[in-house]
């Protein structure tokens, strides 16, 4: 996929019009910031512990080979070759098909109304996190305090606390995409995918000292064999790929028409492929190591307390009949947090 027609002046004048990204390390960090989001920290975790938990692996990286990389491949062939948008791209390749490039833009708008909800949610809790403003019932508070969640229908009452952090993140979207594709998104995914990285490492790092986080960890990853034999598994493990990896949104087409022609895209769609699912297996070591320590009474929340699995494996000696394990989010232990 590496084109060796690049540095003719029609390409020179192609980039000085549509700008590009400034090298191929400033891409795959966009790309990589396009695929690390919810569907790794969120998603993943809850899949893997539904699905075997540590057996999930299999399928999951088998889905990675067989559907994850080559589908990456082609989005960033049909970008990189016909340098265009979804819509457009596609209409070069086949005029009959740009409606699927439209479809996809309409995923898109779709996905960025709600990502960008959850970003001013983000917003709001960072400052919220400096007194721990949610007290002794963060639930409680996220829904009638913050959120101020009603009876379900659709009315005009707004909501300051989240319609100002909502707008602060629309403006910061606005500016970044007038400041073009690198000194926007190339420069913003240079600094913050970093940071990302390092703070998560941090985070993860945290929560693997927390009581009870062995009990998560064995909760997570204890294989379940039988669950391979069931084909809603690998049905889950391919959702999970195609969810994560920003696969079939148009975003990596596009992000693809704005590299340069000599630039290998094959080895960049690896790069990112198995970035993307080595930040979600961090993620679930995360998740679930804090997940055990929630799950410990209060009275054994204490950095002096030993981490200990006996309510996960309790858990799970109780539902060894059922066909998967239910999510952490639907089990029930001493502490009702679960």
């Amino acid at each position: 996929m590496t084109d060796n027609a690049g540095g003719t002046p029609g390409t020179q004048t192609e980039e000085a019009r549509r700008g590009a990204f400034a090298s191929r390390r400033v891409f795959i960090l966009a790309a990589i910031g396009s695929a690390v989001g919810l569907g790794n920290i969120w998603r993943f975790p809850y899949v893997a512990y539904e699905n075997g938990g540590g057996a999930f692996i299999v399928p999951y990286l088998v889905a990675l080979l067989t559907a994850g990389i080559p589908f990456l491949l082609l989005d960033y062939g049909l970008g990189h070759r016909f340098r265009g948008s979804a819509p457009l791209s596609f209409a070069r390749a086949r005029k009959s098909t740009e409606a699927l490039g439209w479809w996809q833009v309409l995923i898109c708008f779709i996905i960025a109304i709600y990502y960008a909800a959850v970003l001013a949610w983000a917003v709001r809790y960072a400052l919220f996190s400096l007194n721990k403003a949610w007290g002794e019932d963060p639930e409680a508070f996220f829904l009638e305090d913050f959120l101020q969640v009603g009876d379900p229908g659709v009315d005009t009452q707004f909501v300051p606390g989240v319609l100002l952090p909502l707008l602060v993140v629309w403006v910061a979207l606005i500016v970044i995409m007038a400041l073009g594709v690198q000194r926007g998104i190339g420069s913003i995914s240079m600094i913050f995918i970093p940071i990302l990285v390092i703070a998560f490492l941090a985070l993860v790092v945290q929560a693997l000292f927390l009581p009870g986080a062995g009990g998560g960890l064995d909760a997570l990853f204890s294989p379940n064999w039988s669950a391979l034999a069931e084909p809603g598994v690998w049905a889950a493990a391919y959702g999970q790929i195609f969810f994560s990896l920003s696969i079939g949104f148009g975003i990596m087409i596009t992000y693809a028409s704005y590299v340069r022609r000599k630039t290998d895209m094959t080895g960049s769609a690896m790069v990112v492929g198995f970035s993307n699912s080595g930040f979600e297996l961090l993620a679930g070591i995360g998740v679930f190591a804090a997940l055990g320590f929630m799950a410990q009474p209060p009275a054994s929340r204490s950095p002096r307390s030993p981490p200990t699995a006996s309510a996960w494996r309790s858990s799970r000696s109780r539902r060894s009949s059922t066909r998967h394990r239910p999510g952490p989010c639907s089990a029930s232990s001493s502490s009702g947090r679960w």
